[in-house]
């Protein structure tokens, strides 16, 4: 792989999805896309860039960018993010729901599911027929696999080892005659009830590209992946989620991350990495 190789791969990661790839993760793009090589029978960067490049490289550009980022996450991630939405912020807007109000909730970079799934269950705790009123989580990502993992909804039982007991029997049922693995290493999987299904609406979203949604939300959650972009694309992103923020609305995001630039001028930081829209 060439410096030209590197660059251009840079560059389309950052014009697709604004991730920003410093010199020094050459190595590490390397390792990721030598498999992509391989397995598209390619003998050189200069090929695989021609690829993504040309007019049918659509769709390895976005299995180029899978490639380059990791989708680490688990049910309930960052639990105190939980606590604070069932204790604090789901009270009141739960109330006015009954009253005939609407609530929204945006779970931004929702990978495979798990998040959004918490967020839902949280709701479920607090209201447990939530799905008869006007309340909705929508949860975006850029990646087309991840948003079908989630939208399926079915996950190995190793994943639901961070869900409480209690949650993990009530909203999740074995997947029929399903299992993940072979030998010893078989695993069950699990399917998250309906319940939870009505309230999660996928979708594919790019968080540097145009939003088609017209409301705003009581709450955005947007963890964990700012830190693949650089600061200018940070402070944009976090500004564009200010402006769909309701008032009092809550951004959640990850517990390496701050917010900073224009969006300062519009939210407060309320504790355990969350913002709160002051004005």
């Amino acid at each position: 792989m060439t410096e030209n190789d590197f660059a251009t791969i840079a560059r389309l990661l950052y014009e697709d999805a604004g991730i920003y790839l410093a010199d020094t993760k050459a190595t590490f793009v390397y390792s990721r896309l030598s498999k992509r090589l391989r397995t598209l029978g390619l003998q050189s960067f200069q090929d695989y860039c021609a690829l993504v490049q040309g007019g049918g490289g659509a769709s390895e550009r976005m299995t180029m960018l899978a490639s380059l980022t990791t989708n680490v996450t688990h049910f309930f991630r960052e639990m105190h993010h939980f606590d604070y939405l069932r204790d604090v912020l789901l009270p009141p807007l739960l109330a006015e729901a009954k009253r005939g109000g609407r609530v929204r909730i945006w779970s931004a970079g929702c990978s495979i599911g798990h998040e959004p799934y918490s967020i839902a269950m949280t709701i479920l705790q607090v209201l447990p027929n939530a799905a008869e009123y006007d309340i909705r989580i929508l949860a975006s990502d850029i990646d087309p696999n991840v948003v079908a993992t989630g939208r399926a909804g079915i996950y190995a039982a190793s994943a639901l080892e961070s869900v409480p007991t209690d949650l993990r029997r009530k909203w999740f049922r074995p997947s029929v005659g399903e299992t993940r693995g072979s030998g010893p290493a078989t695993e069950m999987l699990y399917e998250v009830a309906d319940p939870l299904r009505d309230l999660v609406a996928f979708r594919e979203l790019n968080l540097n590209g145009e939003w088609p949604m017209r409301g705003q939300f009581d709450a955005i959650f947007c963890r964990n992946v700012t830190i693949y972009f650089d600061q200018p694309t940070r402070e944009k992103v976090w500004k564009r989620f200010t402006e769909r923020l309701l008032a009092n609305g809550v951004l959640f995001i990850g517990h390496s991350e701050r917010v900073t630039g224009p969006a300062l001028e519009v939210v407060e930081f309320s504790g355990n990495t969350s913002y709160r829209k002051i004005r």
